[in-house]
């Protein structure tokens, strides 16, 4: 059974930082396309940031550009989102996905793995 289980959400002042952590279990990021996605309430999910694992290429979209990073440790098999200078406008509950058929998936649809989500609430 594949599971991914994301950690690190909370609250947190304006300006402040979070790592979220998305540890996966019978599935590897190796070679998969990996994403964060994010939704607040009455509204879809959106992506937030997303690596081709056929280069290496790292997408962020433009609302959290220079302020979030996305990396992942083969060795830990967890993937992570550090998020730094947040506003309160990035609360949300935040989503790690992953697809083991796609080095890369180019929307929420060509994702087959989601965790349970994980609550980041920024206080302005």
């Amino acid at each position: 059974e594949v599971q991914l289980v994301e950690s690190g959400g909370g609250l947190v002042q304006a300006g402040g930082s979070l790592r979220l952590s998305c540890a996966a279990s019978g599935f590897t990021f190796d070679d998969n396309a990996i994403g964060w996605f994010r939704q607040v309430p009455g509204k879809g999910r959106e992506g937030v940031s997303s690596i081709d694992n056929s280069d290496g290429t790292i997408y962020y979209a433009d609302f959290v550009k220079g302020r979030f990073t996305i990396s992942k440790d083969n060795t830990k098999n967890t993937v992570y989102l550090q998020m730094d200078s947040l506003k309160p406008e990035d609360t949300a509950v935040y989503y790690c996905t992953a697809d083991p058929y796609r080095t890369y998936a180019r929307g929420i649809l060509e994702y087959e793995y989601w965790g349970q989500g994980t609550q980041v609430t920024v206080s302005s």
